[in-house]
C-alpha cells in the first residue's frame, strides 16, 4: 500500500511540476499559440506519455502497458470534443486568441473537478436509475438549443447561470490584460 501511496504521489507531483512549468515558464507571457508550436507541444505531451507507457511496461510488464496505452489513446480521442466546446465557450465569451492558452490551463486544472461530478454523477445514476433521464433530457434541451441559436449578439451576462456566478464571485465584463479574476476596485 506504501508503495502505492508513493507511486500516485510522484505521478501527481510530476503532473504538478508539468503544469506549473507550462503556464510559468514557458507561457508566462500570454501570446496567440500558432499551429506549429501546438503541434510541437502535443508531440511532447504524447512523447512524455509514451515515457511514461515505457516505464509501465519495464515495472509491471507487458497488460499493464497495454492497459495504460489502451486508456490513453481512448481519452486523447474522447479529448476532441472538448476542441469544439473550447471553440463555442471562446466565441461566447469573446476571449481574444491572446488569451486563449491561460484560459485552457486554468480549465484543465478545472478537469480535476468536473471528474468529480462525474463520479457524483455516476453514483447517482447506479442508485436512483431514473436520474439517467433527467440527465439525458437536459442533454437533448441543451443540444437543440445549441442548434437553433443563430444570433450573433452574445449577452452573456444575461445567461443565468453567469448570473448566478456573479452573486459569489468578482467578475467584469472588460479584460485586464492577463487577469483572471478581478481585484478589489475594479469596475
Amino acid at each position: 500500500m506504501a508503495h502505492q501511496t508513493l507511486l500516485w504521489g510522484g505521478f501527481v507531483t510530476f503532473v504538478l511540476i508539468m503544469l506549473a512549468l507550462d503556464l510559468g515558464v514557458f507561457h508566462r507571457q500570454a501570446r496567440v499559440v500558432n499551429v506549429k508550436e501546438a503541434l510541437r507541444w502535443s508531440a511532447i505531451w504524447i512523447a512524455l506519455a509514451l515515457l511514461f507507457n515505457l516505464g509501465v511496461y519495464l515495472w509491471y510488464g507487458t497488460d499493464a502497458a497495454l492497459a495504460f496505452l489502451t486508456g490513453y489513446v481512448l481519452e486523447e480521442s474522447l479529448s476532441v470534443d472538448n476542441l469544439f466546446v473550447f471553440l463555442m465557450i471562446f466565441a461566447y465569451f469573446s476571449v481574444p486568441t491572446v488569451y486563449q492558452h491561460k484560459v485552457l490551463f486554468w480549465y484543465s486544472g478545472c478537469a480535476a473537478h468536473a471528474r468529480l461530478m462525474i463520479a457524483v454523477g455516476t453514483v447517482l445514476i447506479q442508485t436512483f436509475h431514473w436520474v439517467l433521464y433527467i440527465f439525458g433530457g437536459f442533454l437533448v434541451l441543451t443540444g437543440v438549443k445549441m442548434a437553433l441559436q443563430r444570433h450573433a449578439n452574445v449577452h452573456p451576462e444575461q445567461n443565468p447561470v453567469v448570473r448566478l456566478f456573479t452573486r459569489f464571485m468578482p467578475v467584469t465584463t472588460a479584460y485586464y490584460a492577463e487577469k483572471i479574476f478581478r481585484a478589489a476596485g475594479w469596475t
